[in-house]
């Protein structure tokens, strides 16, 4: 068994890395668009040619971390060389110097690309780092559930206090507001790192024997079959939250036409998250995972496409149906990634080789597609519905918002649903695999 104290500890390197993913989410586009002043097809292209990048160094660190060898462990070093190249280059990318139109698409993409590499470095350890804190698949879901309550805990930090701060720390500078409210936690985050890398310990170690190169630890991971069911899924999974997260603000602000009510919408939203990952751990316990996983896919698209019939003077609805929504896809969210340990056993069992890293990263470079493919996608459709930043827009521009923001993220639910009926990993299965993995080390 795990202790709550390490468990907590796990827990905040994902607070610490929220505070960068859902300010990314949440704010970056609405931040480029109406703050830095760049156009939102640029935007969304933007964020789908990083993911080029990621295809290259996201394969690359899960096999470097895997190959890592120190007196700390594999994953857990990283925590303590990259927390504070994080925390800078987040900075960075939230600072808006006096540059061309040309200038700040540059500036942009590079701050970007480099906020993207450095959260590679460190992301990825740390996630490699949950499969191998425990064997034990009951207590993966527990790990995971902490995870990603303090992984939303970070987010409702993020919803909660950024706005209020950019306008207290800005003085009525945005763009000021902006880069010290992304400095003050940016320090906060460092400290988390700090603190999972000081508070948890790793306990599964590949065979002692187990010496193969990148290329074959790269064909074994594609006879992984479970692994492939579980990149596709994650695609569908973030394509659409991605694009529901990042046009909420535009939702509240021009569809429902209340600005002043954004932070209280996206912090009641993530409010949602949380209950939602608390209950996944008693929900796993009581429903068999995979199914569990999909009807809340179901459920959530439904909600979705609710969503999208509520006239905007009924706000109470509105409101509701964010939360709901929230509180049922991250549910879910605990018990993917602990199907991503279940498919790292498998893989061993397969073929007698564990790649952690290697099968973390991978997964989490098709995470980031989903998350680039919703980003850009929100970006496209803004400008393809005829945005205009700070202006009163259309009535298609408003229908166009309010379709992109419930519409199409229901069908990206809809597909995960479906892709998981490949997934074969259930709980007996699992604990099956870990009989084998046992009999084999003894």
């Amino acid at each position: 068994m795990i202790s709550i104290r390490e468990k907590i500890a796990y827990g905040l390197g994902d607070t610490a890395s929220n505070i960068v993913f859902q300010t990314v989410m949440l704010f970056l586009t609405f931040f480029y668009t109406d703050i830095f002043g760049i156009s939102p097809a640029f935007v969304g292209t933007m964020f789908l040619a990083v993911r080029l990048i990621d295809a290259v160094t996201d394969p690359l660190m899960g096999a470097l971390a895997d190959r890592t060898r120190t007196r700390w462990g594999k994953f857990r070093p990283y925590l303590l060389w990259f927390a504070l190249p994080f925390g800078a280059i987040s900075v960075l990318a939230f600072s808006t110097p006096d540059l061309s139109e040309q200038g700040k698409m540059v500036y942009a993409f590079v701050t970007y690309t480099a906020l993207m590499m450095v959260y590679t470095a460190i992301n990825i350890p740390y996630c490699a780092l949950g499969g191998v804190l425990t064997a034990d698949p009951r207590e993966r879901v527990s790990v995971q559930s902490y995870r990603f309550v303090f992984a939303m805990l970070g987010g409702l930090l993020v919803s909660g206090l950024t706005l209020p701060l950019v306008e207290f720390l800005g003085e009525g500078d945005q763009a000021k507001g902006y880069q010290l409210t992304i400095l003050a936690m940016s320090i906060l985050g460092v400290a988390m790192f700090l603190g999972c890398f000081w508070g948890t310990r790793e306990r599964l170690h590949p065979p002692a024997d187990q010496d193969s190169s990148f290329r074959q630890d790269f064909k074994f991971l594609l006879q992984n079959d479970q692994w492939r069911v579980l990149s596709v899924a994650a695609v569908c999974l973030m394509s659409g939250m991605v694009l529901r997260t990042s046009l909420a603000i535009y939702y509240v602000k021009y569809f429902l036409g209340l600005p002043e009510m954004i932070t209280l919408f996206i912090t009641l939203g993530m409010l949602g998250n949380v209950f939602g990952c608390v209950l996944a751990e008693p929900l796993a316990k009581r429903v068999c995972k995979v199914k569990a996983y999909i009807g809340l896919q179901i459920l959530a698209a439904t909600l979705c496409v609710l969503h999208y019939f509520i006239p905007k003077d009924q706000l109470v609805l509105a409101f509701a149906l964010y939360i709901l929504w929230g509180f049922t896809f991250n549910m879910a969210t605990p018990l993917l990634w602990a199907k991503m340990a279940d498919a790292v056993d498998y893989g061993q069992y397969k073929t007698g080789v564990r790649i952690t890293g290697m099968l973390y990263s991978s997964v989490i470079f098709f995470i980031k597609l989903g998350v680039a493919i919703g980003g850009a996608a929100a970006g496209w459709l803004l400008a393809g519905y005829g945005y205009q930043a700070e202006l009163v827009q259309s009535q298609a521009t408003l229908h166009g918002i309010l379709v992109s923001f419930t519409l199409y993220p229901a069908i990206g639910s809809i597909l995960v649903a479906i892709v998981m009926r490949w997934y074969r990993l259930n709980n007996g299965k699992v604990d099956e695999i870990n009989m084998e993995l046992n009999r084999v080390a003894q």
